[in-house]
This record gives C-alpha cells, structure tokens and sequence, in this order.
C-alpha cells in the first residue's frame, strides 16, 4: 500500500476545516479533533512501516512529505500525544531539518494565528 497525498491530507484534513471545527461546537473542538487525528495517523503508521526510508517514500523528500508536516503541526496544535506514532514522528523530525521546511512551517506563515506563531 503506497502513501498517498489524498490519503494523507484527507483523512486528517477535517480536523483542521474551521466551518467543521465551528459545527463540532467549541466544547467538543479538542476531543474531536483528536479522535480524528489519532485515527488517520494509526492507518497512516502503518502504511509508512512499509514505505519509509528517511522521509515518506524512501529517501527523497515527496509530495506525501510535504502534507505529513502540516498534519504533524495540526496534531502538536490539537495536543495530540505522538508517542504511538514513532515513524511519523522521525520523518517529521527529518523534515523539520531542512531549510525549506523551517521556513514554510506552519507557525511562520503570515496568516497564523498569534498563539500558534514560533
């Protein structure tokens, strides 16, 4: 089973959506989203068990990097404990050691919200 960009950014992306997030309710906002997360990063685990190298797919940074890192920054938002997520994270911390994932973090853009920002 390969990673794939849609697998990675659908199945996590409702977390994030703000006209989902309102509809859940700002009382039921955390638990939501971390039951969301954590259910696309337990099928996503197991899919980089067999597809990852240094990154993603193998050991060239791919457009699945590029949607696992704002998922990683989403689940940090949304408190989510990364610890059973040991592949994720290493490929996070991987990418978060090149320059152009430093400077297009999520918690640099302009747009963020002042208690997000680095």
């Amino acid at each position: 089973m390969a990673v794939s960009c849609p697998h990675l950014c659908t199945s996590l992306l409702e977390a994030q959506n703000l006209s989902v997030l309102k509809q859940v309710g700002q009382e039921n906002q955390l638990t939501w989203a971390q039951k969301a997360i954590t259910s696309g990063f337990h099928a996503l685990e197991q899919i980089l068990q067999s597809t990852a190298g240094k990154y993603c797919v193998g050991d060239e940074v791919s457009m699945a990097d590029l949607c696992l890192v704002p998922q990683v920054a989403n689940a940090e938002r949304f408190k989510v404990d990364l610890t059973p997520y040991p592949t994720i994270s290493r490929i996070n911390k991987s990418l978060l050691a090149l320059e152009a994932f430093q400077v297009s973090h999520p918690c640099r853009q302009p747009d963020t919200p002042p208690e997000l920002r680095a």
